[in-house]
């Protein structure tokens, strides 16, 4: 059964999963940038990092409040 507070934490995880990804990929594209002569290989490594980065914040984002709501909230 759908509990309204699981579209609390859909929003807090694609806020948060947003904000990581956005940071991830400024991280790791600053950091490859010294290893590459061109912008293409850094680009393409900073955008799987934050890929990444935002489905991982998204899912412990959803599965934080799954444990929330049916468990600790009984």
């Amino acid at each position: 059964m759908w509990n309204p507070l699981y579209n609390l934490f859909l929003g807090i995880g694609g806020i948060f999963g947003a904000i990581a990804a956005l940071m991830a990929y400024l991280i790791t594209y600053g950091e490859w940038m010294h290893h590459y002569p061109t912008k293409k290989e850094p680009r393409k490594m900073a955008w799987e990092a934050a890929v990444f980065t935002f489905i991982f914040f998204f899912l412990m984002s959803l599965f934080a409040g799954y444990i929330l709501i049916n468990y600790i909230n009984k």
